[in-house]
């Protein structure tokens, strides 16, 4: 009897040691060198320009200067277009990350989009690294353990682009908002600045995401008789109303146009002729220094138009690269979307884009934004010179001071 309830008890020693060893066992296992990266944008519509196939193709050239694969990596790349719904990005996401084993999804233009996706991707645990939507929120209150926003937001571009022309005597704002997230949000943050720097906002209108005719939307700008007509719109919606706005002759009445969000795409489509004298602010252009005319000139040749990239592009680039190298650090990928990113807030992102700095416990990169104006036709000395630098504001003035944050993540 006693022998008999020693081999039971021995037995079950042996399996209740072999139970806690499994956690340990399973882990060992996950961690390899295999990863699968989800490029999610919009492929077809009126952001297709400034990331859709450019982004995937910004993704590849990361992919293959992180040289994991020839250290034994396994990384696979799929792209989608969320169509700019956010039921159809959350949907796309959740088949990835369930059916698809994606550990990342890269991109996200559209404020809305990525929101809803932000939320999947710390409840499944995997990474979003954001460099397309501009919504602050995905670092402020909204902010997660597993999305970083890499290139760019509206506290960015209200700091740069409605301090610049409040200060210069733009002293009256007129808004016309793309009526979704994004829009909400560039309005809200320039509103503040416009407002802090003693000027004063008129009124403003909501159009439909996607518009055409923006004639009964100018013509409300054109009565509020504000100095500045503040466009917190992007892509297609940009370039449109830009052109209608030289239509009605709003610019030749005497007020301005503030393109809050432009990109090298929107310009390269309207031409100088249209967008000569335009003020804006980006943190990346192809010709700024000479490893970013060295990559821009790489990737011209892979872009499926041959176009030189976006700011958001070059985020694509800068941020996949920045996520790859942390797994190569790690020495292996966890698939613990939460323990990646804080490794890659550990290490400081270092490449030939946007040079090297720190990601904060906010998920924001600190990088330096640049206020530029677009040349005159006859200041530029050949295709895709479009910009002239005016001002340079430093990585810290860029972003929302921490102390002012409404991220959970942050200590105060």
């Amino acid at each position: 009897m006693t022998t008999g309830i020693a081999r039971r008890l021995a037995a079950s020693v042996a399996l209740a040691a072999f139970g806690l060893a499994t956690p340990a066992l399973a882990q060992d296992k996950i961690s390899d060198k295999t990863v699968k990266i989800g490029v999610l944008n919009d492929m077809s519509s009126l952001y297709a320009d400034i990331g859709g196939p450019n982004s995937v193709a910004a993704a590849k050239m990361a992919i293959d200067d992180s040289g994991l694969a020839a250290k034994g990596w396994k990384i696979d790349l799929v792209s989608g277009d969320h169509q700019n719904k956010p039921d159809v990005g959350v949907n796309i996401a959740r088949q990835w990350i369930d059916n698809d084993k994606v550990d990342v999804i890269a991109d996200t233009p559209n404020s809305g989009v990525a929101l809803a996706v932000s939320n999947l991707v710390k409840d499944k645990n995997v990474v979003l690294l954001n460099s397309g939507a501009a919504t602050a929120d995905l670092t402020g209150k909204a902010c997660t353990p597993n999305t970083i926003s890499f290139t760019y937001d509206t506290y960015m571009l209200a700091n740069g682009t409605g301090k610049a022309l409040t200060k210069a005597g733009g002293d009256s704002w007129y808004f016309l908002t793309a009526d979704y997230a994004f829009g909400h949000a560039l309005e809200r943050d320039t509103s503040a600045v416009v407002t802090t720097s003693g000027g004063k906002v008129l009124g403003g209108v909501r159009h439909p995401l996607n518009t055409s005719d923006f004639s009964s939307f100018l013509l409300q700008a054109q009565s509020s008789k504000a100095k500045v007509v503040g466009l917190a719109n992007a892509g297609g919606d940009t370039t449109n109303a830009i052109k209608q706005a030289s239509e009605f002759g709003i610019v030749a009445g005497g007020q301005k146009l503030a393109a809050l969000l432009l990109f090298i795409n929107d310009v390269h489509s309207l031409g100088l002729k249209t967008a000569q004298g335009l003020t804006f602010t980006e943190s990346f252009y192809w010709d700024l220094n000479d490893k970013t005319r060295e990559w821009s000139k790489r990737f011209q040749k892979v872009s499926p138009k041959g176009t030189m990239p976006s700011m958001t592009v070059a985020g694509v680039y800068a941020v996949v690269l920045h996520y790859l190298r942390t797994l190569d650090t790690m020495g292996g990928n966890p698939h613990d979307g939460a323990k990646v990113v804080a490794k890659m807030k550990e290490l400081p992102t270092d490449d030939p884009l946007f040079g090297k700095g720190p990601l904060r416990a906010d998920g924001r990169r600190l990088i330096p934004a640049y206020l530029f104006e677009v040349k005159k036709p006859e200041e530029s000395k050949g295709p895709w010179d479009y910009y002239k630098q005016i001002a340079t504001i430093s990585a810290e003035d860029a972003a929302k001071p921490l102390e002012a944050s409404e991220c959970p993540l942050v200590k105060k």
